[in-house]
């Protein structure tokens, strides 16, 4: 194995690097063997060791992990440095890392026949201008997601391009201090999606030729729920119109394509500065989770969203399936800009909600928004719906504060 640094070399000298003693640079070179070299230095690696891998394709056969805390892994830039797993024989991540202090960049992984690179109860871990592809395009036999932490803290995804996924292409789940930024998502079924986590902010990526391009969920049955404080703005979302692939039964086969920003479940969810334009089912779909559970934990409506500051541009005229049709059934074609299914527990139904649990619009002049009013539909005459489709913010809900993360700088 070639290393660019020879880890006995600086234990000798006495050098101390990053703070850690035996600190060393190992590189890993593309051409016969590099497979084999490299698994052998993620597993040998020590803590402030750096990882690089040099330009080149690397074929792979199976995938990879690192368990050691604070190691960097680099290559020479996410279209020079490729690890392809076109030819795994497993199913598995393409890169898993379960350890702290962890930073992944500049390369790509391509084919994985699971996820593309994962983390799972890692803290502070740093996915950085990495691409992650199926190279053949959009099909439910593809990877379910692409960059994927999980049960994971102080997560920064920066520079990001994820194609192919049959799930999310970046997806956060059942995490806590999330950032999302300066990436782009095309042609997954999820473009960006946040799930189960607690305090999120997506900003500056661009999900485009998606199923649906950023979704914030919340789904009953998992370890993690409550999610909250979730911050969605100054992002392009702009002509999400692949058809839907997730294979059947995953909870994103039932977003209908054109879908632009959709929140469903999560509470304190904030929607502002985007760009929205070429989503031909709705821009903003705000609903409650759709479907039969057994969980008396989970609360399956969505509570305290804010719209607002957003630019809509033309959308609504070509709504997708079984919801693009319920929608249309009531709000007519083109469907409106922003598109709420009004369904609250029945309890609170009777007397409205409280202040910070409503949904809330304040958009330009001439933007447009329905209340399906679904559950007064059922149960009452359409009149007795509370006339607040639209109300003003006046600060009834708290605004979720910027994520700060400890590898940030915390900026």
């Amino acid at each position: 194995m070639r290393l660019l640094l020879a880890r006995g070399a600086v234990l000798a000298s006495g050098i101390c690097l990053g703070g850690f003693a035996s600190a060393a640079e190992l590189k890993v070179e593309a051409g016969d063997g590099a497979a084999e070299k490299l698994v052998e230095v993620l597993i040998s690696a020590q803590p402030g060791d750096t990882v690089v891998i040099g330009a080149g394709r690397i074929e792979l056969t199976e995938g990879l992990s690192l368990d050691v805390d604070d190691v960097t892994v680099k290559g020479a830039g996410p279209d020079q440095t490729v690890l392809s797993l076109k030819g795994q024989t497993g199913s598995g991540e393409g890169l898993l890392v379960t350890s702290n202090r962890v930073v992944l960049e500049d390369f790509a992984v391509e084919d994985a026949k699971g996820d593309g690179v994962k983390s799972k109860g890692s803290d502070q871990i740093t996915f950085r201008n990495l691409r992650v592809e199926w190279t053949n395009g959009p099909n439910e036999k593809n990877g379910a997601y692409g960059v994927y932490p999980v049960s994971s803290k102080h997560v920064l995804i920066d520079k990001v391009t994820v194609r192919g996924a049959s799930d999310a292409g970046i997806y956060v789940g059942q995490s806590e201090d999330v950032i999302v930024r300066n990436s782009r998502a095309e042609y997954n079924v999820a473009g960006i999606e946040i799930e189960n986590s607690m305090r999120a902010d997506v900003y500056k990526n661009v999900a485009t030729h998606n199923t649906g391009g950023i979704l914030i969920f919340d789904l009953p049955n998992l370890p993690v729920q409550g999610g909250h404080d979730i911050r969605v703005f100054d992002n392009d979302v702009v002509d999400n119109d692949t058809a839907n692939f997730a294979p059947k039964g995953n909870t994103v086969a039932m977003v209908p394509k054109g879908t632009g920003i959709m929140v469903m479940a999560n509470r304190n969810v904030h929607v502002f500065g985007n760009r929205l334009s070429g989503n031909g089912t709705t821009h903003v779909l705000i609903g409650a989770y759709p479907k039969d559970y057994d969980d008396k934990n989970y609360m399956f409506v969505p509570r305290g969203v804010f719209v607002h500051g957003n630019t809509y541009g033309e959308g609504g005229n070509a709504p997708d399936g079984e919801v693009g049709k319920m929608i249309t059934d009531i709000s007519g074609s083109p469907v409106p800009d922003i598109v709420w299914d009004g369904v609250t527990r029945i309890p609170e139904y009777l007397s409205w909600v409280s202040a910070e649990n409503r949904v809330y619009v304040d958009e330009a002049e001439g933007t447009s928004f329905v209340n399906l009013k679904m559950l007064s539909q059922l149960l009452l005459p359409w009149g007795w719906w509370p006339d607040t489709d639209i109300a003003d913010y006046k600060g009834s809900l708290p605004e979720p504060q910027a994520v700060k993360l400890p590898q940030d700088g915390g900026a």
